[in-house]
């Protein structure tokens, strides 16, 4: 089934550039209709807390799919088949953990930012360090690999010079989420869903009917692909390293991170927002049979344009997604794919754009100014997301120096970042003896172990293996996700051991941020009175939300045992 004769690049017909034009006219038409109803910040940066489970779900999906996945799930797939699935399927379990775990801390404690959370449970020291290395990873690994993966996709697909395209989207973008602000984000985000889902969907079906079904793709790819279940000696997905290191990820990820938690502070009550994560946990499905199995699909059909290894790896996956577009699809759809991919990469970098700005906002300038006016502070959140789009755009001339290399080591920066974050948000809301100061050492001393693990392995990978030092090389060749664990033990006891060696923390300041303090009445001296306090989960709610959480978790199970 070696179909050599693929072809490399697609010329749009006008159909193709009519889809195209109307994806853009429904994506303004949004933006500018939320951009004439903004007055508070609360309009603003928290879309006025007025959001129903189905946006916030759609959106919690959106902010995290983006061209990237197109490239790099479709890419391991191609390259090891189904076991890059993983992360996808452990963030529907922990999107579970958001939606019944945190989203009660956060909504009661009626906080806008992470950071801010971090500030009133434990001190300014460490909102202002999680406030700082969100600021900053978000313009170095986010927006920068959001550019990387776009700009391939449409030079493979169409031609398009990836510097023209680049800066088409990133102003297209900065263009409606300076004007809407966090409404026109989500509900944008909503349509990018539907387009992104459809289109996806679309070129799968295309695909297994050209490899002949799930029988067809079996029989022409290793048998090995289907299997998600690796040794604990895998290089890329120990069975060890999936189910402990990549949850502290996760749960960095998908409960402790302003992108993905703005969208559930916007709730209009608890159990709208718990039923949005559990919802964005049934899309987050999806991405293994819409994203991970077209690669597989691609290496089946057309394995002579994959430049195989000695190892009998492939090392070029990431053309796998944008040779199935080019080659599968007729006059029409081509146009729907473009417009899903635009989709993807627009909804997660407004994402961006809006929390960084959030982040700048009201981390920064309202402590530094706490006299601004409502209209003040969302005239320089609008501004700094104009910053973030120009720093967006100071990025475009870089892009052809990001190799499929540093795109890999960028998303392995999230892996020396989460730990001992992940570590202060899940213990800090378990045990209220636990304090600042212990909280600010555990995130240095994660900081400093990040660190080193990074500089040590691109060092030692861009001088081909140079050191001998046991110690050093047991660092950089451990599995980044053994690493992850390693970290956040360290960090965890950092965390403990220096909070008990100092004053324990005043309980009247705890109340609504941890599980012994939850219900108990805020202290308004120490904290100013909410203005506005989301109504809790109801028994209805609560009811169904149940119903639909055992769902997903047998069905994610049943899929792990399947595909193990």
């Amino acid at each position: 089934m070696n179909h050599a004769a693929a072809i490399t690049h697609r010329t749009l017909a006008p159909v193709d550039l009519v889809i195209i034009g109307i994806y853009f006219l429904v994506v303004f038409a949004i933006g500018f209709y939320f951009a004439r109803k903004e007055r508070t910040s609360t309009d603003y940066f928290l879309a006025s807390r007025n959001i129903g489970w189905f946006a916030i779900g759609a959106s919690l999906f959106v902010s995290n799919i983006s061209t990237e996945h197109f490239i790099g799930l479709a890419g391991s797939g191609a390259t090891s088949g189904l076991a890059v699935g993983h992360f996808e399927w452990l963030a529907c379990m922990i999107l579970l953990i958001l939606g019944w775990v945190f989203v009660p801390f956060y909504l009661r404690s009626n906080v806008f930012t992470m950071p801010e959370f971090l500030e009133r449970r434990f001190n300014r020291n460490c909102a202002v360090y999680l406030a700082s290395i969100s600021i900053i990873a978000y313009v170095f690994t986010k927006i920068s690999v959001h550019l990387y993966a776009a700009a391939v996709v449409l030079e493979r697909v169409v031609g398009w010079s990836p510097l023209t395209a680049a800066v088409v989207l990133v102003v297209a973008t900065g263009i409606y989420t300076i004007a809407g602000g966090l409404a026109a984000v989500i509900y944008t985000d909503l349509v990018q869903t539907l387009i992104l889902i459809a289109g996806a969907v679309i070129l799968t079906f295309v695909g297994l009917d050209r490899v002949g079904g799930f029988a067809g793709l079996r029989a022409a790819v290793p048998t090995n692909y289907f299997h998600m279940i690796k040794p604990m000696t895998d290089s890329e997905f120990p069975w060890t390293g999936i189910f402990f290191g990549a949850p502290i990820l996760g749960i960095w990820y998908w409960c402790t991170d302003q992108v993905i938690v703005q969208r559930v502070l916007s709730a209009r009550d608890e159990g709208h927002a718990k039923a949005g994560t559990i919802f964005a946990g049934f899309l987050k499905i999806l991405p293994v049979f819409m994203l991970v199995l077209p690669g597989l699909i691609a290496f089946a059909l057309y394995r002579d344009m994959f430049k195989i290894g000695a190892n009998g790896q492939v090392l070029n996956g990431d053309i796998a997604y944008p040779t199935l577009v080019i080659n599968l699809l007729p006059t029409g759809l081509v146009g729907l794919m473009i417009a899903a991919l635009l989709a993807a990469l627009m909804g997660a970098m407004s994402s961006v754009f809006n929390s960084a700005s959030t982040l700048v906002t009201l981390d920064f300038y309202k402590k530094i100014k706490p006299q601004a006016t409502e209209r003040q502070l969302v005239g320089f959140g609008r501004v700094m997301t104009g910053v973030m789009v120009l720093l967006g755009l100071a990025w475009v001339p870089f892009i052809h120096l990001i190799s499929s290399q540093l795109y890999i080591y960028l998303q392995s920066v999230q892996a020396y970042i989460s730990p001992p974050i992940a570590s202060c948000f899940i213990l800090g809301i378990l045990w209220t003896r636990l304090n600042g100061a212990g909280a600010l050492s555990s995130l240095l001393t994660g900081f400093v172990m990040g660190t080193v693990r990074f500089v040590f392995e691109i060092s030692d990978r861009a001088a081909g293996g140079r050191y001998t030092s046991p110690a050093i090389r047991w660092v950089v060749d451990m599995n980044f996700l053994h690493y992850a664990i390693f970290m956040f033990v360290v960090c965890s006891l950092v965390l403990i051991v220096v909070s008990l060696m100092t004053p324990a923390p005043e309980r009247r300041k705890l109340a609504g941020l941890t599980f012994a303090t939850v219900d108990e009445k805020i202290d308004t001296v120490a904290v100013p009175a909410p203005d506005v306090k989301p109504a809790k989960e109801t028994a209805l709610e609560h009811t169904i939300n149940i119903f639909f959480t055992a769902a997903l978790v047998a069905t994610v199970v049943g899929l792990w045992i399947y595909f193990r």
